[in-house]
């Protein structure tokens, strides 16, 4: 066995132990399929005021420009989807953010896999990417085998569906390059057809602007009114796409206790989240993603659900 080899099964090997559903690697260079998409999404303005979409152009396409004399990217999938579900008489939050943030769990366990790298392999330089920086986490994944990009633009596979989440280690060490597999969305539209918005304009392409995730989070202003009959009580995020999805009935609740909700969060009904206060969303979301949008901006999308 060639040390390549040899490191790419142990780093392998120490992600699945730190709870990872999966991890592939892909050699660092320039994403050619994806400039033109990304240009042509843009140019579109499918990005709405996520003005942070425009920037960094040629290191969102090429990491070896993030990251100096990078020769890898290791991805990797974290599940979270949950054991138990919201109350079904709520407005609804998207499952990623029932618990902790991810952004703080995945970054602790992406600077121990790193750690685990450079005490075993050696002189090994990267830094940890979660969702906060110009890389393109699903076509990286998609390259790396982890699985194909589904009509709804998120990453699926076969065996668990598309409830995790994606992050990479870029190093400057060379590993053996996984293959991408095939797409198996075949002629299936039920994320298209089930889109409350439309947002999915073309197999593959979604339209940001469109999207509730983005009315609910990314949206700083006043929601548009066109939103307000096909809100479909989503208060942050929306997982309609992914809950029509026939790959995801292979998903498994995850074993992160970590990204276990308040079990308040799962029993309060609408009326309760009409009334919530500063204190209640202090106490709920004390280390959620959703302390992102604040108690203000929750409270602006629940008073513009109560108004529909």
């Amino acid at each position: 066995m060639s040390s390549t080899t040899y490191n790419t099964s142990l780093i392998k090997a120490e992600a699945k132990r730190l709870g990872f559903l999966s991890c592939g690697m892909s050699k660092a260079g320039f994403l050619e399929e994806e400039a033109p998409r990304l240009e042509a999404w843009l140019n579109k303005n499918m990005h709405g005021e996520m003005s942070y979409m425009e920037n960094h152009f040629d290191k969102r396409l090429d990491p070896t420009k993030l990251v100096e004399s990078s020769k890898t990217v290791i991805s990797l999938l974290l599940n979270y989807f949950p054991e138990k579900e919201q109350n079904e008489a709520a407005f609804k939050i998207s499952k990623y953010a029932y618990g902790s943030d991810y952004h703080v769990v995945i970054k602790d366990k992406l600077k121990e896999l790193l750690h685990f790298i450079t005490s075993e392999i050696g002189d090994v330089h990267g830094r940890a990417f979660v969702d906060s920086a110009p890389v393109l986490d699903k076509a990286w994944a998609a390259k790396s085998g982890l699985g194909w990009m589904g009509k709804h633009s998120n990453l699926l596979t076969k065996q668990v569906g598309s409830f995790y989440f994606i992050a990479e280690l870029i190093v400057d060490l060379e590993l053996d390059y996984d293959t991408p597999v095939t797409d198996h969305c075949g002629s299936c539209t039920a994320c298209i057809d089930a889109c409350p918005t439309q947002a999915i304009v073309d197999p593959y392409v979604v339209d940001g602007s469109k999207c509730i995730s983005y009315a609910t989070i990314e949206l700083k202003n006043e929601i548009p009114e066109h939103f307000r009959s096909t809100m479909d009580d989503w208060m942050f995020g929306c997982d309609v796409c992914q809950d029509v999805c026939p790959w995801n009935r292979f998903s498994q609740s995850h074993r992160e206790p970590l990204f276990d909700p308040n079990p308040k969060l799962l029993a309060m009904d609408k009326k309760e989240w009409e009334e919530i206060t500063q204190e209640v969303f202090t106490e709920i979301f004390k280390m959620s993603p959703i302390k992102r949008t604040k108690y203000t901006g929750l409270k602006r999308n629940i008073d513009f659900l109560k108004k529909k």
